[in-house]
């Protein structure tokens, strides 16, 4: 085994990057200019980041922020050895561990590195859980490999770091395997099989954007107080300004493949130099609701009673009934963005897929003006399905991957009898709508980035001229400046059209700018409803309140780059 470096100094940093650079492997090397220069020219990619130069000492938190594409991700996975060799390849450059150079590591040095010296946290915690194994038998893999500890040992130290995660019945958790576990929970899972070892520096990609606000601070928390404890450095991407405001000491900003700028929360928050970091900051949307016109069109979706139980069966248990949605009522009117908001677990998507009719509701009643669709047979439910729309959270997944954007367009038009060129044509209006040109008519979905996908969907659901457009979690997972422009493109849509929008979000700074009403739920139930000024501004209910004060950076006005009075 190879002999570790001495420790560096007291007050060295854990982790030096110094003009770091990685290129495609397929590509030739750019030896004269960045990636973006060349992409510009269209002479192809070359360098995927480059001239990256930053440090983290101990115990502290650097963010790093910037665009889908921007090269977050690929420089943090160039620190954990972990890019693919056949796609990605570092040609420049060195990355310093408490002194050692990653990069010229050899594999056994650096599968000896990760988990005891550094470790990751990704940002969908169920792809990087094995579904076939207990999460205790997964954490204790960790140590199976880095540890000469007994088994008895090994569990102890298992069960202490889970109840250090807080979380509830650990004996129950050991034993449970990932699909039985919540999204937090399976997100303090990894956690704890990336801290199980007290590396000096934690990676963090990502890991809290599927989350509700509630769990995102918990999860949050419980970093920055593992932090402490142990003195982690702890390099952190993310999209989210109001995680950044909540939890950085410092902050990187890449574009492009390259760093932008670093400084301190408020160097960059608030007085930010280049145009480009004025630009994501600006872009925040404010938990200060927007000044909304009431709606007052003609009801198009009416609600009353909306029941879902799910009734859980099986061989040797007894049946068990869950109610998932218990007793919802709400109006939605023409030209209309009511938005419904609450934790994970709450019922928001229950309400939406029964009101598609993606699922049966159990009672009820959910009408279309006049027409009643809770009870309507699927033959008789067809001819109306044209009139609601969904645009889901998962863009990519949401596209046939085998299917060109135009005949994913138009697929549903000639469902509905219209002609092979007349859908066509329909589609590459709807494209111009979206901002994008006729050409991508002709490509696929993995040829667009994530923004580009969502505003491909929403053509796609706009295609049958729908009365109610059902929007569900359709800008979570977006940076700042792309959310920004989808939420400006669906209240376009909105005035164009006349198309009623039921927004579901976990983002209360979302629903701030775009709703005309939110309802608020909690365990299937609607807790409070009223104008978005009525509830952010004057909450009568404690959740409410709670979700409110949960929200990341609400202590900071982004928009004008201050702390907020």
């Amino acid at each position: 085994m190879t002999s570790s470096p001495a420790s560096s100094a007291a007050g060295a940093p854990v982790l030096q990057i110094q003009g770091l650079a990685v290129r495609l492997v397929d590509g030739p090397d750019d030896s004269t200019g960045s990636n973006a220069d060349s992409n510009a020219a269209g002479a192809g990619p070359r360098r995927v980041v480059q001239d990256i130069s930053f440090d983290i000492h101990a115990g502290e938190t650097l963010c790093v922020v910037g665009e889908s594409g921007s090269g977050k991700s690929v420089t943090s996975f160039a620190v954990m050895g972990l890019l693919a060799p056949d796609a990605l390849r570092p040609c420049a450059g060195r990355i310093l561990l408490d002194g050692e150079d990653i990069l010229t590591c050899s594999p056994e040095r650096l599968r000896e590195l990760r988990a005891t010296r550094m470790s990751m946290v990704f940002q969908e915690p169920m792809t990087a859980l094995n579904p076939v194994r207990t999460v205790g038998w997964q954490i204790d893999e960790v140590l199976r490999a880095h540890s000469r500890l007994s088994a008895a040992e090994r569990k102890k130290k298992i069960l202490d770091m889970l109840q250090a995660v807080r979380l509830p019945d650990i004996e129950r958790i050991y034993a449970s395997y990932p699909h039985q576990l919540s999204g937090g929970q399976r997100q303090r899972i990894v956690i704890c099989m990336a801290l199980i070892l007290n590396p000096k520096l934690l990676i963090a990609d990502e890991p809290t954007t599927a989350l509700d606000v509630t769990t995102q601070k918990q999860i949050l928390t419980l970093i920055r107080d593992l932090q402490k404890s142990h003195d982690t450095a702890v390099l952190f991407i993310t999209h989210d300004f109001g995680v950044v405001a909540d939890i950085a000491d410092r902050i990187a900003v890449m574009n492009r493949g390259r760093i932008v700028e670093v400084g301190t929360r408020e160097q960059i928050l608030a007085q930010p130099r280049e145009a480009y970091t004025r630009m994501l900051v600006s872009s925040v949307p404010s938990l200060a609701p927007a000044t909304r016109v009431a709606a007052d069109g003609v009801p198009l979706l009416t609600v009353r009673g909306l029941n879902k139980t799910y009734t859980e069966r099986g061989l040797f248990k007894a049946r068990r009934s869950v109610n998932a949605v218990n007793d919802v009522s709400f109006t939605l009117h023409k030209k209309e963005i009511l938005g419904i908001v609450g934790e994970s677990g709450s019922g928001k998507s229950t309400v939406a897929r029964c009101i598609a009719r993606l699922i049966d509701p159990s009672s009820g009643s959910v009408r279309i003006g006049e027409q009643e669709i809770a009870t309507a047979s699927r033959r008789e439910f067809r001819p109306l399905r044209q009139r609601i729309q969904v645009v889901f959270q998962d863009p990519y997944r949401s596209l046939n991957a085998r299917m060109r954007v135009g005949d994913s367009i138009t697929e549903g038009l000639r469902n509905f009898g219209k002609g092979r060129q007349e859908a066509r044509q329909r589609a590459t209006e709807l494209l111009e709508l979206v901002g994008l040109s006729g050409e991508a008519m002709a490509r696929y979905p993995h040829q667009f980035s994530g923004g580009q996908r969502q505003r491909i969907c929403i053509a796609r659901a706009l295609a049958l001229s729908p009365d109610i457009l059902i929007a569900d979690e359709a800008v979570s997972a977006l940076d700042v400046s792309v959310q920004a422009q989808v939420l400006d493109l669906i209240e376009s849509i909105r005035e164009q059209t006349g198309t009623a929008v039921l927004f579901i979000t976990h983002d209360l700074r979302v629903a701030a700018q775009i709703c005309n009403t939110i309802v608020v739920m909690k365990s299937g139930k609607i807790v409070e409803a009223a104008s978005a000024h009525e509830v952010l501004s004057q909450p009568r209910d404690a959740y409410t309140r709670q979700l409110i004060d949960a929200a990341p950076g609400r202590h900071w006005d982004f928009q004008n780059f201050r702390p907020a009075a």
